[in-house]
């Protein structure tokens, strides 16, 4: 298998922590998605990372589809719960972490393009989903020590990823450290983590 992917992505990085936790073998390509010509678009026509490629030939986008994939392939560790109620909480917890990223991306997208394009307007209300997202995260954490359960899961990673890259890029100027010491505790933790270590964004 071989994953396309950009290392600051929390997309790809939530991927290639789970291949790590699973201990699945992959090739990491790193692919940069700007060019209109970029290597990802013949596997995937949304020309996103992340893409798997599986040994047939078959490409899977999105990371929830990703991951859900990789879960099922191995046993080991499993990071998605079988049981109904289990797996859509676990699920629910994703879903959130990826939403307020996918708010705080909007916000960095829409600071990338010409100052007199932007939208004061967009960006609050993208910075709003974010911090909704991020204070639900934070009071439905509390001071449990996983997000899910007894146990560590695919929901401590989405929180991770989200938490990491929002820390990463501080799409306008939001500082979860100083607003939400349970979720500077639960990242810290994480972070000990091999397979969150080795998956870290670079330095801003």
């Amino acid at each position: 298998m071989k994953l396309l992917g950009s290392v600051p992505s929390p997309y790809t990085r939530k991927v290639r922590i789970v291949l790590a936790e699973k201990k699945i073998d992959c090739d990491f390509e790193v692919a940069d998605v700007n060019p209109p010509d970029n290597p990802v678009i013949d596997h995937n026509p949304l020309g996103k990372v992340p893409t798997l490629l599986l040994d047939d030939g078959t490409a899977l986008f999105d990371s929830r589809v990703i991951v859900e994939f990789l879960d099922a392939v191995s046993p080991l560790s499993r990071l998605i719960p079988e049981e109904n109620r289990e797996r859509v909480a676990v699920r629910r917890w994703e879903a959130l972490a990826d939403g307020a990223l996918d708010a705080g991306l909007l916000i960095r997208y829409e600071s990338l393009r010409p100052k007199k394009e932007q939208s004061a307007a967009w960006v609050d209300k993208q910075a709003g989903k974010l911090s909704r997202g991020l204070a639900m995260i934070a009071a439905e954490l509390g001071d449990r020590p996983w997000c899910h359960g007894d146990r560590y899961t695919l929901a401590d990673i989405a929180v991770g990823c989200c938490l990491g890259w929002v820390e990463f890029r501080k799409p306008g100027g939001i500082d979860w450290r100083s607003q939400y010491e349970n979720l500077a505790r639960h990242y810290d933790k994480l972070m000990e983590r091999p397979a969150f270590a080795d998956t870290a964004p670079p330095k801003a």
